[in-house]
């Protein structure tokens, strides 16, 4: 497929999607969220990759909507806006519901929408001069549609503040926040993100997919017999999986496992 908006490629097990409209601090347009959408689409149904990076040209990572996108939104009814915002939420979901583990590799600023990109990602890696911003009640707007993944990945108190306050905050906030995962120098933004995806690529494919989702399906969960059950009857489907056993005869016999080879 050619795309707009990004470019897709695939090196060894590693895909990277990367946002490329510089010239507008990769802000996205209906097109870009179209892009976005199939390209993580396309990748939850490949086998051969094992972890995708989400990337971005130019000094910014994303700055949210697009000036003219959004003053094409000013004059659309409410069934418009609706259908519009289900486009977004379309595209946040893809990434976070993407079979495979995806990796923020933010090169510069992320702000509203932005900051919902990286929020859908599992493991954010930043430049340590990257700034976020929850800019939307500046313009009289509401972060709802990224709202399930910001507040997922802030907590509920900060993002109470940083939903209300609009307030930029850097890079060293957003570590101890939880938000980044990793805050590191640009002469080491790619070997931090390879190390990542090395990492991720050596270990069970169908181990690291059912753990993205294990987690997507635990959290915020009572403790009760239900859980314990559902957990109980995950590691009993695993141990007697293919991929399970090679696992842990390759580790009894102190060789390399089949999906290494």
């Amino acid at each position: 497929m050619q795309y707009e908006t990004l470019s897709l490629t695939v090196a060894g097990q590693v895909a990277t999607v990367t946002l490329n409209r510089p010239d507008v601090r990769n802000a996205f347009n209906e097109t870009m969220i179209a892009e976005v959408t199939a390209a993580f689409q396309a990748l939850n149904e490949r086998d051969d990759v094992r972890a995708v990076v989400l990337a971005a040209n130019g000094k910014a990572f994303c700055a949210g909507a697009d000036l003219n996108w959004m003053k094409k939104m000013a004059g659309y009814s409410d069934e418009e806006n609706r259908a519009d915002a289900m486009h977004l939420a379309a595209m946040l979901s893809a990434i976070y519901r993407c079979n495979k583990p995806v990796i923020a590799r933010v090169n510069g600023d992320a702000y509203a929408g932005g900051m919902g990109l990286i929020c859908a990602c599992d493991i954010v890696v930043a430049l340590d001069t990257a700034r976020f911003c929850l800019s939307e009640a500046r313009l009289g707007l509401i972060p709802a549609t990224i709202a399930p993944y910001v507040i997922r990945a802030l907590g509920e108190q900060a993002s109470r503040r940083y939903f209300t306050t609009a307030e930029l905050f850097d890079c060293a906030t957003a570590l101890r926040l939880g938000l980044v995962s990793e805050a590191v120098g640009e002469d080491k933004l790619d070997a931090t993100v390879q190390q990542l995806t090395e990492t991720l690529c050596a270990n069970g494919p169908h181990a690291v997919r059912a753990c993205k989702q294990l987690v997507q399906d635990i959290a915020g969960r009572e403790l009760d017999e239900a859980l314990i059950a559902d957990t109980a009857a995950r590691i009993a489907q695993v141990r007697a999986s293919a991929e399970g056993r090679e696992g842990v005869a390759s580790f009894l016999e102190k060789r390399t496992p089949a999906w290494r080879n």
